[in-house]
């Protein structure tokens, strides 16, 4: 989109393509090594089989909604159970600020699934057009057979792995081989076919065309970035002090008087953003430090120092133009307040999941009527009991009132006349659900609000439940 205003001046510059070139060194290895990984953990991870039971997902990570239940391996948490989603999400968090902390944008250059895709993308786009000059100039030279023939080629891998990414993300809320068979003969449903077609376009959109457009004005991460950083935090950098002032140098030369930087752009022409580090830390800069390994090889060959371009901290910078032979400070106040943070959430986990019941009880007590007053006199409430049976074995509890005297109950479809206890069977890896009358004298009432407890007891066990409810009725 453009303007003008009343002079014809653009308010809008043009958008300009970035032609990121290829690379070779420590962090363009660090960068494959990540990539393949994080793809490989994607693509396969619905494949995993792990054995949990006839009844189970067979799936080793699975989010089963028909049974609103998430399984990781040999964990299972249940939808009333979503507060472990919530811990994941904290320790994700802390987990990125931590990382920022230490070393930048990391994440960004490394990790982040925009950065991945977009990696695989162009690398996509090398094989088939060529490296950033052979790509600048397919784009400025004339349409062909040629130019179709690469454009096309590359567009259809575009979409082959877009397709792949959507079909490998529904894998992991179905059976990921049923789900293949059905995709395949067309017996998958309509939401499925939906939910890859839009997961293809938005692959496409973002890791085909979008790229460095999404980490500069899409991503918010890169705004406030800044406030998770301080002197000690290593990022990219571009030694000034070493490397000014710049200019072409002709070999056998001396560099007296000089910097070490040629001003050959080859920092600029690997950046997937398309910015020049050499004019300091931006918010377009994610980190990754192609830059340095490009800079790096110029200055193998110019037989000058490496380092020109690396991770270091303001700190350092600063005091090494100083004379100084500075430390990096890993431990910190930042770093310190994170860790603990961390450590913190993921011990409260850890103790979440190692002392989670198998059972729970849980009571709904009805508001229409409060009460009903009977014929003898005698006063009952109505109650939904709910009994939840992790555990993949049928089992049997024992239900008792306590806390209104004398009080008894009826169970529908369990027990017709009025008892003080009974026993329920609930089926394995199940929820059962009880109708529950329960009758009081209305002289055994001390107030029109009584404290009452469901006590609940499982028979193998004899694990004690109990749920803490009120009996409702007239006022005294």
């Amino acid at each position: 989109m453009s303007g003008s205003d009343s002079g014809g001046d653009s308010f809008f510059a043009d958008w300009v393509n970035v032609y990121p070139k290829s690379v070779k060194g420590k962090f363009r290895r660090l960068k494959w090594i990540s990539l393949c990984t994080l793809l490989g953990i994607y693509y396969l991870g619905p494949w995993l089989r792990w054995d949990r039971g006839d009844d189970a997902p067979g799936q080793a990570l699975i989010v089963d909604l028909t049974s609103q239940r998430a399984y990781f391996f040999f964990v299972e948490i249940w939808a009333q159970e979503v507060y472990y989603f919530t811990g994941v999400l904290i320790i994700a968090a802390i987990s990125l600020f931590f990382a920022t902390a230490l070393a930048g944008r990391v994440w960004c250059g490394y990790a982040c699934p925009q950065t991945v895709w977009t990696d695989l993308f162009m690398w996509v786009e090398r094989q088939i057009e060529g490296d950033r000059a052979a790509r600048m100039r397919l784009d400025k030279g004339p349409i062909g057979l040629g130019w179709i023939t690469k454009k096309v080629s590359k567009h259809i891998a575009w979409m082959f792995i877009a397709f792949a990414t959507g079909g490998a993300w529904v894998f992991y809320f179905n059976d990921a081989p049923t789900l293949m068979l059905d995709i395949l003969t067309g017996n998958a449903s309509f939401t499925i076919y939906a939910v890859i077609l839009s997961l293809t376009g938005s692959t496409y959109l973002m890791a085909g065309w979008a790229r460095e457009a999404v980490c500069t004005y899409m991503c918010p991460y890169a705004r406030f970035q800044g406030a998770m950083l301080d002197d000690d935090s290593l990022v990219v950098t571009y030694d000034d002090q070493r490397g000014e002032s710049r200019g072409a140098h002709k070999k056998g030369t001396s560099w007296e008087g000089r910097g070490d930087c040629i001003d050959c752009n080859a920092c600029v022409a690997v950046c997937p953003t398309g910015i020049d580090i050499r004019d300091g830390l931006q918010l377009e800069c994610i980190g990754c430090g192609l830059c340095a390994d490009a800079c790096n090889n110029i200055m193998d060959r110019v037989e000058r120092p490496r380092g020109l371009i690396r991770y270091d901290t303001l700190r350092i910078m600063n005091a090494k133009a100083e004379g100084k032979d500075p430390k990096y400070h890993l431990i910190r106040p930042r770093t310190i307040v994170y860790t603990m943070i961390l450590l913190i959430v993921i011990m409260v986990m850890l103790a979440a999941l190692i002392l989670r019941t198998d059972s729970s009880v849980n009571v709904l007590r009805d508001r229409n009527p409060l009460f009903v007053t009977l014929a003898d006199g005698s006063v009952r409430n109505g109650y939904t009991v709910k009994i939840l049976n992790m555990k993949r074995e049928d089992r049997s509890y024992h239900l008792r009132l306590s806390g209104v005297k004398d009080a008894q109950m009826t169970v529908i479809g369990h027990a017709k006349e009025p008892v003080k206890d009974i026993s329920l069977n609930v089926r394995s890896d199940s929820v059962s659900t009880f109708r529950v009358f329960v009758y009081a004298a209305r002289a055994a009432l001390k107030s029109d609000a009584n404290v009452m407890r469901f006590v609940v007891t499982e028979e193998q066990s004899q694990k004690i439940m109990d749920h803490e409810t009120s009996f409702r009725g007239p006022e005294k």
